[in-house]
């Protein structure tokens, strides 16, 4: 190329018709017809490969068997023994409300709910100013009567003094028989004047009294030894007998003798003949689920309740825990014979049919995160229907009712479900 040319472009433009364009067209036929194709055979080949790895998973990842299963429970060898079954409440054969046989305003409340008291303790004390000054009255009233006793004796000496003497003089003529008859007189009513001061004096100790007790019933006192269950009044409250007016309270406090507490069961009249006064029973309390009380049947009360066909009986505790307090809800095991302290403690049991043998060893084969776990137990005692063991076992796991021969620890399994 020379230096200093440049060169000049020319264009040519060549005319191009409407028609001509119109017959322009890119043909797009081919490339579609290969994306198809591809597209239907991936379709083809998925479902496959699908089919291909799900068969595979299947056949490698275990399956887990159905099982059956049955729960590991508490239970007492006691149980064996029951006869009948039966459910009641707490109560104290002996209880009180206790009110005052005088009426009055409560000045002093020496209880509270839960105290223990002693026969005897004085509880309450209502307001006794009122009766206190009739006491003091009466108390006056005895030493005036005192007092008229020794004026009335003081007369008697000296009416029978007078006696004598006018006696004397009328043996020496120095008075007439009517003088003898007026000391006569005289003598007499001094003695019935002594009779008459004594009398007075035993009345008005006897008022003294009826007014000592009267003071005496303002303060309310508790009649056994027993525990304050509830209050019914509080300080400056009227108190009255019958709790007749207004507003006033009539008891103020309820006792009772937890000395004397018992169980009081209904039983069906149906299955009366079960049972029998002196039957040994065992007792457990909702409150004390864990714990297991003796008793013997007390008393069967003779009436049946005609609402619900039952025989009220009461059972009687063998020994009274502090922790047993009246209306507890109790469950009562009548036994057709006495327990020992030995059979009333707890033990592990499960259905005879989840024992099996593993290695020459009895197992049962418990439930864990869906996976079977092989335990090796002890079999004990038979206990209803079910057998005692001791393991490394808990109550409420589930364990496998007739496990099959390959089943071992790991091995994933799924309880059926009912």
């Amino acid at each position: 190329m020379l230096a200093g040319y440049t060169p000049q472009l020319s264009a040519r433009f060549i005319p191009v018709s409407a028609d001509d364009l119109s017959k322009l067209r890119i043909d797009r036929t081919l490339a579609p017809r290969q994306t198809r194709r591809r597209r239907m055979r991936w379709w083809m080949i998925a479902p496959v490969v699908l089919i291909a790895a799900g068969g595979a998973w299947y056949l490698l990842v275990p399956r887990a068997a159905i099982v059956q299963t049955t729960p590991i429970v508490t239970t007492y060898p006691s149980q064996q023994f029951v006869v009948l079954n039966s459910s009641g409440y707490v109560v104290a054969q002996r209880k009180a409300a206790i009110a005052s046989k005088a009426s009055g305003r409560l000045e002093w409340l020496g209880v509270t709910e839960g105290s223990r008291v002693k026969a005897g303790d004085v509880i309450a004390r209502l307001d006794a100013r009122d009766v206190a000054a009739q006491l003091d009255s009466a108390n006056a009233n005895i030493k005036v009567a005192q007092a008229a006793i020794a004026q009335a004796e003081a007369e008697n000496r000296d009416a029978a003094a007078s006696l004598a003497r006018t006696q004397d003089l009328l043996q020496q003529k120095f008075v007439s028989q009517s003088a003898l008859d007026q000391a006569k007189a005289r003598a007499d009513r001094a003695v019935a004047g002594v009779a008459s001061a004594r009398a007075g004096f035993v009345a008005a100790q006897a008022n003294a009294r009826n007014a000592q007790v009267a003071v005496d019933y303002t303060q309310i006192r508790a009649p056994f030894d027993g525990i304050i269950l509830s209050k019914s009044a509080n300080v400056g409250d009227m108190v009255t007998p019958f709790s007749s007016a207004a507003d006033s309270k009539g008891a103020v406090v309820t006792m009772a003798d937890m000395s004397t507490l018992e169980v009081e069961a209904d039983v069906s009249e149906a299955s009366l003949s079960k049972i029998t006064p002196g039957q040994p029973c065992e007792v457990t309390l909702d409150a004390l689920p864990d714990i297991r009380f003796r008793g013997t049947v007390s008393r069967i009360v003779p009436t049946v309740d005609r609402a619900k066909a039952t025989v009220m009986t009461k059972v009687r505790f063998e020994a009274i825990d502090a922790r047993i307090l009246p209306e507890m809800s109790a469950k009562v095991s009548f036994l057709s014979q006495p327990v020992s302290a030995e059979q009333q403690k707890p033990m592990t049991a499960v259905h005879p049919d989840a024992l099996t043998q593993r290695e020459g060893k009895s197992a049962v084969i418990i439930v864990r995160e869906d996976k079977a776990a092989v335990v090796p137990v002890t079999p004990g005692i038979k206990i209803g229907d079910l057998t005692a063991i001791t393991g490394a076992v808990k109550t409420g796991e589930k364990a496998i009712v007739k496990p099959a021969a390959d089943l071992q620890t790991g091995s994933p399994v799924r309880v059926a479900t009912k």
